[in-house]
């Protein structure tokens, strides 16, 4: 049994409206009539496509591979054929598309043959790469990789969170999920410890959720676990957030730039649970999740949708009202306005909220930051919003660095409480972003000023090697030319030599004379002016032989 609680910075108390939505199953959206499976389901990478336009696909087939470490696979949620692969609207606050796969389905939902993972007799790195391939991420909203989070780290996970606190105002699916799956989504935790090692389980959630506690606590009772509690933590916003979560309950306090592995511990969603207990169990990638539909409609509730599934197709379950004016994916405090209803469902999306200017007023303009310092008492993360947002305003991104812009967990408490009604978290997000970018530019160019440096070593070194193998040949031609020379000029060593050489001297002198004494036979009776051309004849032939003798003794 945790011994206390413990308490956390900072933190707002907006009003929660969790019951608009929670009070109702869980229901399966209806198949769309066509899926938008983006590439890039977080911004850390793309997935490799593995399919072509036209080409048939059934429900679970991989049709993107994992590319990089922090990447993992994507699969077709249902079965149909290819339509296109182009971009297409995203959730993303600058609302760029991005690479998507566009999938027709053929309403007959044939799945590919399913085959459970056996954990026991893998190893933790062999499990996690099938996670990997499976598709599985956080299903808090940041998606990042499950399987790099299931890492060692450096010191081993003694103790694994699982986060049920769902903080934010109108969200709800989490708390469903717990009501409704508490079993699968224990056996998933029990799944995610046998990797990690860990020794003991925390299920931290807000006491706003008894039905939850309640239930999560029966699935605990039925496995007879000593080692897993679930603690009912206070309602406060941010106590979702990893950091916050993990104070609350352990009393570590993560410091700056650093993560919970390196004090060992580790933090994962509910949802994410439950994905790595269908993914192991039944054989099944992540293809759909969970998410809320609330806001300003009038069935709001909660639904399973398929990964890829476009917002408008999804909106008329809950029957939104005629005064909405706008959408936001995610809650009221972290989420993202939709600029584009095509905009599909992806892995991160845990709500679709309906706003009207009765619900959501529209903020009123941006005034000049007073420096009242309220965001900073506020900032869970303990940091000093109002320089942040001078620093990204002002485009000077090395000092944002400097007062750790990327500690900022983009949770809005700051913006909530400014009495300015800045939206600085916008602020970050764009400093955020432009980092991002221009580490990605200097990478490119670094890896390509190395890239042309080794070619200009490359070059000289074969410029070397030339030039050596050359002068090595030369070498050896005047080696050899002088061993010839010396060869031809050293005298007999023997009698036999020598008299071997007068013979051969007088053998070619008597060549000479025996040709000199024939005459050819078309030279007889010519004229006196045919033997002087003749005569001419011989004697430049003999010129040239006298010319070509000092050649021919190099030669021998």
């Amino acid at each position: 049994m945790i011994a206390k609680l413990f308490n956390f910075k900072g933190g707002v108390k907006p009003a929660s409206h969790k019951d608009e939505s929670a009070n109702t199953p869980i229901r399966v959206a209806p198949l769309p009539s066509h899926l938008i499976i983006p590439l890039r389901q977080s911004a850390r990478a793309v997935a490799r496509c593995l399919v072509e336009p036209g080409q048939t696909v059934l429900k679970g087939e991989r049709i993107a591979a994992a590319e990089g470490p922090m990447c993992t696979a994507v699969h077709a949620p249902t079965s149909g054929t290819v339509r296109a692969i182009e971009p297409q609207p995203v959730p993303h606050p600058s609302g760029l598309p991005a690479p998507s796969i566009i999938i027709d389905p053929d309403g007959n939902d044939r799945w590919i043959d399913l085959k459970p993972f056996d954990y026991w007799a893998a190893t933790a790195q062999q499990t996690r790469d099938y996670l990997r391939d499976s598709g599985i991420v956080g299903l808090g909203g940041a998606g990042f990789p499950s399987h790099v989070k299931l890492g060692p780290g450096e010191t081993g996970i003694q103790t694994l969170i699982l986060n049920g606190a769902e903080c934010e105002p109108w969200i709800t699916c989490d708390d469903r999920l717990m009501r409704e799956r508490a079993d699968m989504i224990l056996a998933g935790a029990l799944i995610m410890r046998h990797i990690t090692g860990a020794r003991r389980i925390l299920i931290g959630i807000e006491d706003n959720k008894p039905q939850a506690i309640e239930s999560m606590r029966s699935a605990v009772q039925r496995l007879s676990e000593p080692e897993v509690e679930v603690v009912a933590i206070p309602t406060r916003y941010p106590a979702g957030g990893e950091k916050q979560l993990i104070r609350v309950l352990t009393g570590i306090e993560i410091p700056y730039g650093k993560l919970g592995t390196h004090y060992g511990v580790q933090c994962f969603n509910v949802g994410s649970a439950h994905a790595v207990f269908r993914a192991i169990i039944h054989g099944e990638p992540l293809l759909s999740r969970v998410l809320t539909l609330s806001g300003n409609m009038a069935k709001p509730g909660n639904f399973e949708v398929l990964i890829g599934t476009p917002i408008n197709e999804l909106l008329p379950i809950a029957e939104p009202r005629a005064d909405t004016d706008r959408y936001l994916m995610g809650g009221p405090m972290m989420g993202v306005t939709l600029l584009s209803l095509e905009t599909p469902v992806v892995k991160g999306t845990n709500c679709i909220l309906a706003g009207s200017p009765t619900l959501f007023p529209p903020p009123p303009p941006e005034m000049p930051c007073i420096r009242c310092g309220a965001c900073a008492q506020v900032c869970p993360a303990e940091l000093q919003p109002f320089e942040l947002y001078w620093f990204s305003r002002a485009k000077i991104f090395g000092k944002a660095q400097e007062y750790d812009l990327f500690d900022c967990i983009e949770c809005g408490c700051c913006s909530y409480v400014c009495p300015s009604r800045i939206p600085l978290v916008d602020y970050y997000r764009f400093a955020k972003g432009e980092i991002w970018a221009r580490e990605k530019e200097k990478a490119a160019a670094d890896s390509a000023r190395e890239r042309y440096e080794f070619r200009l070593a490359r070059e000289e070194r074969e410029k070397q090697e030339k030039a050596a193998r050359l002068a090595a040949k030369t070498a050896a031609g005047r080696q050899k030319a002088a061993t010839v020379i010396a060869e031809a000029e050293k005298p007999a060593t023997t009698p036999e030599q020598d008299a071997n050489k007068a013979l051969i001297a007088a053998a070619v002198e008597r060549a000479r004379a025996q040709k000199g004494e024939i005459q050819p036979e078309n030279v007889r009776d010519l004229t006196p002016e045919q033997l002087a051309e003749v005569a001419a004849i011989e004697q430049r032939r003999a010129e040239i032989r006298e010319m070509a003798k000092p050649h021919l003794r190099q030669d021998d």
